[in-house]
């Protein structure tokens, strides 16, 4: 009986540190994965498709953080000079940091109004829209190459009220190289499928009809993070005129990749921050009803004009 129970609590405890392994993501009512088996579809009579597909992970070498500052005054001199000491104090501790360029971009310089009470003896009350004080934005641009950076100009921008980071844009120098590395492994991969399927079915394709694509796309981690919310509620068998208060959840965000799994070949497959990534595709599609519009040569055939007095002349065409 002794045994018995401790293997219970064994498979329990297994199962619920799987579960925790998967992560919180889970919580959410939604198949995050979906196509978990594979589909092949049935062979065409007489077309052959070839297809290579090829996945790069790139690390960024450099990057660029845009913070956006507001700031409001009763007039315009006022707000001005506000929102530059703001940005100077700031941009001079950025600037201290080695390997760093800031650029300040105008957004937006606009009034706020409000409504003035204009009463009178013998007609109806008007409210007049008048000027209150204006509103200036502004965004820092920082570029930087230490991504550990980021979180010294953040501590630098809150001294002065500035805490809203729009977005971090990656870059790398290396995507040309890693592009041409990428179509010639995948040029490979699809040699060596083009001899296999020779193989398999007998035949030679080099006097088929044949036609070739190709192409790249790139993502960048602002395109790739995604929200969910993770929280167990409990129901209440209440009546309805009960008051229910919600607490309120708050989203988890989070980078997803592309996931490695339906690519013949995968550049830097295991990565810990957030990448650059680089998709390649090239396809090969085979006619095996139809050969190459190319004539042999040696078959070519020959035109002879016979002239009056009886002499032969090949006629080029």
């Amino acid at each position: 009986m002794k045994k018995t129970f401790i293997l219970v609590i064994s498979i329990i405890l297994s199962n619920l540190l799987f579960g925790q392994a998967s992560g919180n993501i889970n919580y959410q009512n939604q198949t995050r994965y979906p196509e978990q088996n594979i589909s092949v579809s049935n062979p065409s009579t007489s077309n052959i498709l070839l297809s290579v597909k090829g996945l790069a992970n790139i690390k960024a070498d450099s990057y660029v953080a845009i913070f956006s500052v507001n700031q409001v005054g009763k007039t315009s001199q006022e707000v001005n000079d506000l929102i530059d000491k703001r940005i100077k104090q700031s941009v001079d501790e950025i600037n201290k940091h080695k390997e760093t360029e800031v650029f300040i971009d105008m957004i937006s310089f606009v009034p706020i109004y409000e409504f003035e009470i204009e009463k009178k003896i013998f007609s109806k009350t008007n409210y007049n829209e008048i000027p209150k004080s204006f509103e200036l934005k502004k965004n820092i641009h920082i570029k930087y190459h230490d991504q550990n950076q980021l979180n010294d100009f953040i501590s630098i921008l809150s001294n002065q009220d500035i805490y809203n980071l729009v977005r971090v844009d990656y870059f790398a120098n290396n995507q040309d190289s890693i592009k041409k590395q990428l179509m010639n492994k995948s040029k490979q991969i699809l040699q060596e499928k083009i001899k296999t399927y020779q193989s398999l079915l007998g035949i030679s394709f080099d006097t088929l009809d044949k036609s070739l694509s190709d192409g790249y796309k790139v993502l960048f981690p602002v395109e790739m993070y995604k929200s969910f919310e993770a929280y167990n509620s409990s129901s209440l068998n209440e009546k309805k005129s009960q008051n229910i208060n919600l607490a309120d959840k708050s989203p988890t965000l989070y980078y997803q990749p592309i996931v490695n799994k339906e690519f013949d070949l995968v550049i830097n497959p295991i990565i810990t921050e957030p990448v650059i990534q680089i998709m390649y595709e090239i396809k090969l599609l085979i006619n095996k009803e139809k050969t190459n519009k190319e004539i042999n040569p040696q078959s070519k055939k020959e035109y002879i004009l016979i002239s009056p007095n009886g002499e032969l002349k090949n006629i080029n065409l």
